[in-house]
């Protein structure tokens, strides 16, 4: 066991070394969460059901904090459009936003690939609806002095689209573990939550566009080529992701 312990540290001291002295401040922190992410997964193995999704209360209080800055914070954020705050207060809210998301998206994909997917395609077919729509139909802006572009005929055409995709996602209820009766009442509150989630992502974009417009920027980054950054494609998944995710442990059962 000595030798083993000799050589393992012989192994472990260089690379320490190495990523402390060697990678760029971007790269020595993605190496801390793939650490990080073995050791949840070491921490909260199949003795506790990690392998099946985080425990029930990481996912409601995590996800739950994100879901209440999305409604509570974010909304009256771009409707007054308030300026950029602290640099402290941006990077809680960047913290509060990515774990919300990293912590949905991966509970729903434990559950299910495709119920990760369905969550997903819900914010995909909203946007792509919005854009048609609104190329289609627009007229009256939805905030002008935030996102030009968006228009109220865009989210009445997302809304219409999300309502025809949760209708028909209802037959997949009892498979994908759907702990309620599906009746009248259970439908029409499913449609409902898809609105809302629908509305979530609204504001997520919504947001990303105002803070781009205070930082005096058009897209968040350059590394999609044709789509800007990261975040200019995944501000709506951010934002909706985490209410998602509650709507699954609320509403279906652990398989």
């Amino acid at each position: 066991m000595l030798s083993t312990r000799i050589l393992t540290a012989a192994v472990l001291i260089p690379l320490v070394l190495a990523a402390l002295f060697l990678l760029p401040p971007i790269a020595f922190g993605l190496a801390l969460v793939a650490v990080a992410l073995i050791a949840a997964n070491l921490l909260f193995g199949s003795g506790t059901g990690f392998d099946r999704g985080w425990p029930g209360g990481v996912v409601i209080a995590v996800c739950g904090v994100a879901t209440l800055f999305w409604i509570l914070m974010a909304t009256p954020w771009v409707i007054r459009r308030w300026p950029n705050p602290p640099a402290i207060l941006c990077a809680i809210t960047g913290w509060i936003v990515l774990t919300g998301a990293f912590v949905a998206l991966v509970e729903l994909q434990a559950r299910s690939p495709w119920l990760a997917l369905a969550a997903m395609a819900t914010v995909w077919i909203a946007d792509t609806a919005a854009y048609f729509a609104g190329r289609a139909f627009g007229r009256h802006k939805l905030a002008p002095q935030v996102s030009p572009g968006k228009t109220w005929e865009g989210v009445g055409g997302a809304m219409l689209a999300v309502a025809l995709y949760a209708a028909a996602l209802v037959p997949l209820a009892r498979p994908a573990g759907f702990r309620y009766p599906v009746d009248a009442v259970s439908i029409t509150g499913w449609i409902v939550l898809m609105l809302a989630l629908t509305s979530v992502s609204i504001v997520g974009d919504l947001f990303e566009s105002w803070m781009k417009r205070q930082a005096g920027v058009k897209d968040s980054g350059t590394l999609l080529p044709g789509h800007g950054g990261v975040l200019d494609r995944t501000d709506a998944l951010l934002a909706a992701m985490p209410a998602a995710a509650l709507a699954a442990v609320v509403f279906l059962m652990r398989r």
